[in-house]
């Protein structure tokens, strides 16, 4: 395998990112994040009392200074999508969300055609497949169960997700590795984003940059890479 006769070494696990690597960001940002948004209040008002939901509101609740009106912490959590944040209560209830959209078949979950027949390859070829994305294990189970290629998760041999750490920092991939249980040279990071592979190489990974032109328009090459072996699609990966 080579990604441009940079990565000459046939790794012996791969670790994908979604978001800008497999599929585009546009998916997210154009469909997900608006669906979640649309349909976080009437979420909230039918499903509130159900457990699983409640310990998450009560969650933005107590952190926005204990208010009691669930159509106030549905404001927050819309807030907090047009923000972007990252937070723990907020991926665990839009994950529930999208998957009411995907059961109901709203969408599907976009993916690269050439990410996907060379998922499939891989996966043929015998190389196990790790996804660790931001967005919760759920959330990713759903997205590969619901593809615009059909159902991929049974092509996957673990999941991992910010609980196990930031994807800025080195010491996520080494917990990674550890769960993995092989040397962390034997394992290939795909990612779009720069500084997620510098922490990946410092924990001893191999990486390659994925650069979507439709994702990003001006490509990063020289010192943008910052030494990373870059591509613009699976294909790339011999």
């Amino acid at each position: 395998m080579s990604a441009a006769s940079d990565t000459a070494r046939r790794p012996k696990a791969i670790l994908t990112d979604i978001e800008g690597t497999t599929s585009s960001i546009s998916f997210v940002k154009d469909v997900l994040f608006p669906y979640a948004r649309r349909a976080l209040p009437a979420f909230v008002q039918t499903r509130g009392r159900e457990p699983a939901v409640r310990k998450w509101l009560d969650a933005v609740a107590t952190e926005n200074g204990g208010m009691c009106s669930d159509r106030m912490i549905a404001e927050v959590l819309q807030g907090w999508i047009d923000q972007d944040r990252k937070h723990t209560a907020l991926k665990a209830l839009q994950g529930m969300i999208w998957a009411d959209g995907y059961r109901s078949a709203d969408f599907t979950a976009h993916i690269y055609p050439d990410a996907a027949e060379s998922l499939k390859r891989w996966h043929a070829d015998g190389i196990p497949l790790y996804v660790y994305s931001s967005g919760s294990v759920p959330a990713q189970r759903l997205f590969f169960g619901h593809s615009d290629a059909g159902d991929m998760t049974a092509m996957f041999s673990g999941w991992f997700d910010t609980e196990i750490g930031g994807k800025r920092e080195a010491a996520s991939y080494r917990r990674i590795i550890e769960t993995i249980g092989l040397p962390a040279g034997d394992v290939l990071f795909l990612s779009d984003v720069v500084a997620e592979l510098d922490a990946a190489r410092e924990a001893g990974l191999d990486t390659v940059l994925v650069d979507r032109l439709e994702d990003y328009p001006d490509p990063r090459t020289g010192e943008a890479t910052h030494g990373h072996a870059r591509i613009e699609g699976f294909d790339a990966l011999a």
